[in-house]
């Protein structure tokens, strides 16, 4: 079989310049930096801050990525620790959710479209 392979392709238009932050403890920030292709910064664009932590949960360690909303890089510092917090909210309530979704997907032999018989 011949099957066409999609073009791959960087796109030109959005180019960014990453840079890592990091206190070696909590977490770190990933600052985005918009550049054009010569490698000058875009000031056409806005800088985006993420920040990148994890939390230890009975079941291991929970990575957690999220925007920081911020100006400059003192900005997502400061915004660190109140969106690492709403990050960790949200993944819990999410999980909470996947596991209620499970646990009304549970099979019980006999019922109407079980696949599982009683003998």
């Amino acid at each position: 079989m011949n099957q066409q392979l999609p073009e791959i392709k960087i796109d030109a238009t959005s180019l960014v310049k990453e840079e890592v932050y990091s206190d070696q403890k909590i977490g770190s920030i990933r600052v985005l930096t918009p550049v054009l292709t010569t490698g000058e910064v875009d000031s056409n664009r806005e800088v985006s801050y993420f920040g990148q932590t994890q939390v230890m949960t009975p079941g291991g360690a929970l990575p957690l990525n999220f925007e920081l909303k911020a100006d400059n890089l003192q900005g997502a510092i400061e915004a660190f620790g109140d969106a690492a917090k709403e990050s960790m909210e949200q993944t819990m309530k999410e999980i909470q959710e996947y596991q209620r979704e499970q646990a009304s997907k549970i099979v019980v032999p006999g019922q109407p479209g079980s696949s599982i018989q009683m003998p």
